[in-house]
Parts: C-alpha cells; structure tokens; sequence
C-alpha cells in the first residue's frame, strides 16, 4: 500500500532458502525488492511472519544484508514498515516487519559475526551518515534490539494504541521491579510522540501511517543523477520465443550461446570482447530496454583462458559501473 499505485515491484533473492534447512523457509522469511514511493525509488524489506514467526535464520539475515548492500550501491533510501518486531531488527530501503527476532535454535549462527545481525544496525547508521535517508513506522511492537530501529532512523511514524518501543515489555519491567505498566504507557505513541520525542510523526491508523509515510519520502529532496547513458529501448532482431527451441530440452546438447543473447538485447547487437581467445566464454557489451549491460555466458567448458578472459571482463564492467 505504501508503493506508488502504478509501481512494479521487482522482487529480489527469492530462492534464498531454498532446500537449505530441514524445515521450509521460503524466500528466507523476509521479502525484498524494488518499488516506487512518492515516486522515489525504494528497496522495500518485508518479514514474512508465517514463516517461523518472522525470526531470522542465517540466511535471513544474509539476505536482509544483500538489500542494505544494493541500497548503499544506489543510494535508495531506507523505508521501513514495523509492525509486531520483537528483537534484533533494522530497516532496508523499504520493509513490512512482523518478526520475532532471531531464530533462538541458530542464533549462534546468527549473533556473533562480523556479517551477522549487527551488521544491520551499522549498516543503517552508516547509511544515514552518507546521506541515505532511513526511515521507520511503527505498526507494532519494537522490543529490545528492534527498538533501536525506529529510534536510529532519521525519521519516523507511529500509530496510535497499535505501536510501541521499549527495550523490555511489561512483563520484563514486572519481573525486574515489581511495576505494572502497560505496553501503551510504557512505550505507546502518546508517550514517544509528546514526552520522549523519539518519534517524529502520530498516526491514528495504519492507512494513515501510510499517508504519512508517503508524505515524508516525497519530502527527502532527492533528484537522482542518471548513472548511465540510456538509449531509446529497442526490440531484438529475432523473437524471444525462439530461445526454446534453441536451448531444447536435452541438457546434454550443446548450443550456441550467442544465438539465446541475439534474441535478448536490443537490436540484437552485441560488442563481443576477446572474441577469438577463451572461446568457451562468451564476453561482450550490449544494451537491455537501453540500459549498457556486461554479458558474460559460457559457451562450453571453461579453461584457464576463459577464466582469465571473464576475469579481465568483469574487472572492466566494474571499473565502468556496468551491471552484469
């Protein structure tokens, strides 16, 4: 809802955890792609809580890093939905959170690595430093780790008798002091919003939390600069549908490669490099709906040479801000 209403959204990583645990994880538990707010390009996050209660695996945690990485890359602000978080959390460009922390059976796997769950959270503050806005709404609870989500973004929402931020809940409080409070008056929207000024903005639902939201991307100023050179989009030569009968059905037989990468690109030109060294890898430069792209597909066994060829070829795409 929080997207503009004519965004795609083009979801990224969603085979991690594909076979990769006894029990099912799809998608790793946490959704992320690329959508729209306020027309701004955004890298949306979203915790799934049907699987195991939203908690992160290893690879949940993994995956929620690749989207701070491709946010960092582009400069996409950091957008992020909470709606009942209990534990480590943080916000990616855009996210939808109902999660329940990290998952406790693999949180060795999880807590204490360099690339593990705190590497979110400096991710995020380093972020903001670059100028990368962060933004947080509260849906929900956002207890111990996940409270310093809303509170290390730059700007924030709350929603009215639904959200709540506090290190520990009442019955944490209870147990440590003997206090009864309630989750509203110990971290609710009225207190955060007119006594502790963590948060910046009072929703009175979740409808209007999303208002609010979009409300404040539209106001982050933010003109991004083309970085590359576009072309007017153009059709290949050939049509696409072709590439099935090329490819087949048999994995054992060979095809040409070059003939799949004249039915994908524009015009169906292809600046081939190296072409008569390391054959068996097929480098060059093309243009998809107008944006330069590096191709690199293996036309057969690799050897020494097609390695040190896609190598040199990489190594010239990255120099050149050209995606792969």
């Amino acid at each position: 809802m929080a997207l503009h209403y004519s965004s795609p959204f083009m979801e990224l990583s969603q085979f991690a955890g594909w076979e990769l645990y006894d029990e099912e994880v799809p998608s790793g538990g946490l959704i992320t792609g690329i959508g729209r707010v306020s027309g701004i390009e955004c890298l949306v996050v979203a915790n799934d809580p049907t699987v195991k209660g939203g908690t992160y695996y290893p690879i949940t945690v993994k995956k929620h890093l690749r989207a701070q990485e491709i946010a960092r890359e582009n400069r996409l602000p950091c957008f992020g939905f909470s709606h009942r978080l209990t534990g480590c959390r943080s916000s990616s460009t855009s996210f939808a959170v109902d999660s329940g922390g990290a998952n406790l059976p693999r949180q060795a796997d999880v807590f204490p690595d360099r690339d593990h769950f705190g590497r979110i959270f400096y991710n995020q503050a380093t972020m903001s430093a670059q100028g990368i806005p962060q933004i947080a709404v509260v849906m929900g609870s956002c207890t111990a780790g996940g409270a310093y989500v809303p509170a290390m973004a730059d700007e924030n929402i709350i929603v009215k008798s639904q959200g709540t931020i506090f290190l520990g809940g009442p019955p944490l409080v209870r147990a440590a002091t003997g206090e009864v409070v309630s989750a509203e008056d110990l971290g609710g929207a009225d207190l955060h919003c007119r006594t502790s000024g963590v948060t910046d903005h009072y929703a009175l639902d979740d409808e209007h939390a999303l208002v609010l939201a979009r409300r404040v991307v539209a106001n982050l100023n933010i003109r991004k600069e083309p970085q590359v050179t576009m072309l007017p989009p153009e059709d290949p030569l050939y049509p696409a549908s072709e590439i099935g009968g090329i490819v087949g059905t048999n994995l054992r037989k060979p095809f040409d490669v070059k003939s799949v990468i004249a039915r994908l690109v524009d015009g169906s030109r292809f600046a081939e490099f190296k072409e008569h060294y390391g054959a068996t890898l097929v480098t060059g430069f093309a243009r998809l709906h107008g944006y330069p792209v590096g191709i690199v597909a293996n036309n057969g066994i690799l050897f020494s040479e097609s390695a040190l060829k896609g190598a040199h070829f990489v190594e010239l795409c990255a120099i050149r801000g050209i995606p792969l």
